[in-house]
């Protein structure tokens, strides 16, 4: 029987992983622009990090985590969100210690049990930021700065940043009691999991994705009315700082994002690309999470994205990113003797930093010259037994067929030339 990946993961093969590769290369170029340090957390952590951080009664650890005991009896979970992992890793390795606020970003592999669709993977990857360490709403503005300068860098246009204010523990109570009281009166128009979540956590209503749900949500009591006076002009500042960088944004009261760690701010950039399901980037502020993972009350805030569905939108807006790389120079050997000499000109090209390969199949000279012509080489250089004799290599510009003999020892000299003079650092 052939064997085959799971169901909701994938092997991501050339030309398509150039374009991940690309994608993260500007991730790291926007990252280390705004000062942002690199963490790699490990994929499997203890159960409990994510029922008591994410919450019991989100769907995440209800419905999609990928949960297991280990020989010893413990319970593990592959992770399906980083952010308290990295709250876990910020207490762990002493990161309250180092000068604040931590800002940290990660690219990497999550997991929830989820039906695959496009764009959406049991297995999938996720960039994000944490920023550890400081309740200055100027933060809060930042780190969606980057999200949309990196999307702008990217090409996407079309694009929303919605935002609300959640508020804290302490504004949160009276507003709680006022949805559930509106909630009350809708139960029967509700999905089976929102009655539990009336019975459990009623904001969880707001953050369904059921449109007769939906449709309840946008008629319930607005939290802006209910934010204590610290969160009210939290949210006022972060919403002034982002009309000062001209970011266009739009309030959303039904935005309270599927964790339960949130406080304060949260926020979605959506595009038009997507239809729907139009996030594309999501986060909010999280001041308890740290407290909640067993540390001193510290602020905190992030956000995420899947890079599929950030990949998705790029394609579904026509912008192209760069793909597999064309071979520079294809080595064409006839006979053993070639063989050695070739290596060695492989060798000497590559420390000029030049993408080259040779022939490994004893293929024909015809075939070898019909294979470089696939890898879209710019020069094929021959080497059989009449070079050898000779001292030379067969230059041929696969472009327009032209061919020139040069001596051996200007081979690496002449092949540079005529690329326009690439060398180290290309």
């Amino acid at each position: 029987m052939l064997m085959t990946a799971p169901r909701g993961t994938r092997d991501i093969l050339s030309p398509e992983v150039e374009k991940w590769q690309y994608l993260e290369e500007k991730i790291r170029k926007h990252c280390r622009r705004y000062a942002f340090s690199e963490i790699r957390t490990p994929i499997i952590e203890h159960t409990e990090l994510f029922q008591r951080s994410v919450g019991e009664t989100t769907d995440i650890v209800q419905k999609e985590m990928y949960t297991f005991q280990d020989r010893a009896g413990r319970w593990l979970t592959l992770r399906p969100e980083a952010t308290a992992s990295t709250a876990r890793a910020y207490l762990e390795n002493n990161l309250f210690a180092q000068p604040q606020p931590v800002k940290l970003y990660y690219i990497g592999p999550m997991f929830r049990y989820d039906r695959p669709q496009a764009g959406r993977y049991r297995q999938f990857y996720q960039f994000g930021v944490e920023v550890i360490g400081t309740q200055d709403p100027a933060v809060d503005t930042e780190v969606i700065l980057l999200a949309v300068h990196l999307f702008a860098d990217l090409g996407l246009r079309d694009l929303e940043v919605h935002l609300n204010s959640i508020g804290c523990p302490q504004c949160r109570g009276a507003y709680r009691q006022e949805l559930r009281d509106y909630l009350a009166g809708h139960l029967e128009e509700l999905c089976p999991d929102c009655r539990a979540r009336y019975e459990q956590n009623p904001l969880r209503v707001l953050d369904c994705k059921q449109e007769r749900c939906r449709q309840v949500a946008r008629k319930a009591p607005e939290f802006s009315s209910y934010l204590c006076e610290e969160c009210r002009e939290h949210f006022q500042l972060v919403q002034g700082y982002l009309r000062s960088m001209d970011v266009k944004y739009q309030l959303n009261p039904n935005l309270v994002r599927g964790l339960d760690y949130y406080t304060k701010t949260v926020f979605e950039i959506v595009s038009r690309e997507l239809g729907a399901q139009a996030a594309i980037c999501g986060g909010g502020r999280y001041d308890g999470l740290v407290e909640e993972c067993g540390g001193q009350p510290t602020p905190g805030i992030g956000f995420a994205l899947g890079m599929e569905r950030l990949l998705l939108a790029l394609d579904n807006a026509g912008i192209k990113l760069p793909g597999r790389e064309p071979l520079d120079a294809f080595l064409a050997t006839i006979g053993s003797e070639a063989q050695a000499p070739a290596l060695k000109l492989l060798y000497q090209l590559r420390q000029h930093n030049l993408r080259v390969d040779k022939d490994y199949l004893g293929r024909s000279l015809k075939a070898q010259l019909k294979y470089a012509d696939k890898k879209e080489a710019r020069f094929v250089v021959i080497l059989g037994e009449g070079e050898l004799k000779r001292n030379v290599v067969l230059i041929r510009k696969m472009a327009t067929g032209e061919q020139e003999e040069v001596p051996w020892e200007q081979a690496v000299e002449k092949i540079l030339a005529e690329m326009g003079g690439v060398a180290d650092g290309k």
